[in-house]
């Protein structure tokens, strides 16, 4: 079977379509280079793109590129391709974390291709969310999918959830007066409206939602303790509904596989009508991260913590222009 051809701007539109993925801070921690003559993709590591503070270990970041790769593979099947996919090709490399080849057509991963709509709609949205519960067999839908990457997913309830919030109660209490985290935060955020200047990444002011009054939602006020003229403040839901992600290990290659659950999850809960946003607060402490685990087997780590639920959609984020991340070879 003769293989099609791939123009540069079909490859730049692929890549395009992986960075609408999200990532800690916005900080989007990734670059691409593609191999013509033999189709294929390399997802590399931008650690020039790393927080000192809230991530030390580099797990966020690689969660962030876990997500771009799984934006890749469904825009890849939403192509006709199919996408062989191998993690960690090269351990002398650090930096290279997965490889995409594009083989074949009606590709055996079509039921990603259903994803596709959603890699742009989904937006992290930290506006308050309605009290209707989700669904049972959305819940269940979404574990399922967090299956078909290596993770589990689940849905904090009753005591677990007030422990959860409380874990990151305490560490929001502790990043107010932490310098480390203040830091990053003012690296990552972008205050004042944009202009042809500002930088295509980072959370800007607009994405920053209204100030929290009141309600249990745990949701991350990006301004700080700084002001932010014509902010609102708002009451957020009084029965937040969070969803726990979580690996058997604790590796590269789990936090690989969480980025890509992650990513599946959230795009399928887009499909659902849901909106989303991310409480990684406590997973930015070491001695707050392990408590989250689940209760029940006390086994497991948690990657991450989701807040899901009916809501307005968020605002779209800047991304870095395509040919600043993109390297074509022959």
């Amino acid at each position: 079977m003769t293989q099609r051809a791939i123009s540069p701007e079909r490859v730049a539109t692929l890549v395009r379509d992986a960075t609408a993925a999200p990532s800690m801070h916005n900080a989007q921690p990734w670059r691409f280079r593609y191999f013509q003559g033999s189709r294929t993709f390399h997802v590399r590591a931008d650690l020039g793109r790393t927080m000192p503070h809230a991530d030390p270990d580099t797990r966020a970041l690689h969660l962030g590129c876990g997500a771009a790769l799984l934006n890749l593979r469904v825009a890849v099947a939403h192509g006709g391709w199919y996408p062989v996919t191998q993690l960690l090709p090269d351990l002398t490399d650090p930096t290279l974390l997965a490889t995409v080849q594009l083989t074949g057509f009606g590709s055996g991963e079509s039921d990603l291709a259903t994803l596709y709509p959603a890699i742009h709609q989904r937006h992290s949205s930290r506006f308050p969310f309605e009290e209707t519960e989700i669904p049972e067999a959305v819940r269940t839908a979404l574990s399922d999918a967090a299956r078909l990457e290596e993770a589990s997913l689940s849905f904090a309830t009753a005591w677990h959830l007030q422990q959860v919030l409380e874990l990151v109660e305490e560490a929001e209490a502790r990043n107010r007066t932490d310098p480390g985290s203040n830091e990053d935060l003012a690296t990552w955020t972008r205050t004042g409206a944009p202009s042809a200047q500002s930088t295509p990444d980072g959370v800007p002011e607009y994405a920053f939602g209204p100030h929290k009054l009141g309600g249990k939602a745990p949701v991350r006020d990006f301004a700080g303790t700084r002001s932010v003229p014509g902010r609102t403040a708002t009451a957020f839901e009084r029965s937040p509904q969070l969803a726990l992600l979580s690996t058997s290990r604790d590796r590269l290659e789990d936090w690989l596989h969480a980025g890509q659950a992650m990513q599946h999850v959230l795009l399928l809960a887009t499909l659902e009508g849901l909106s989303s946003s991310f409480v990684t607060q406590a997973l930015e402490w070491p001695d707050l991260r392990w408590p989250l685990r689940d209760p029940m087997s006390g086994t497991g780590h948690v990657q991450m913590v989701l807040r899901l639920g009916y809501g307005p959609k968020g605002p779209d984020t800047p991304r870095r222009p395509v040919p600043e991340i993109l390297d074509i070879q022959p």
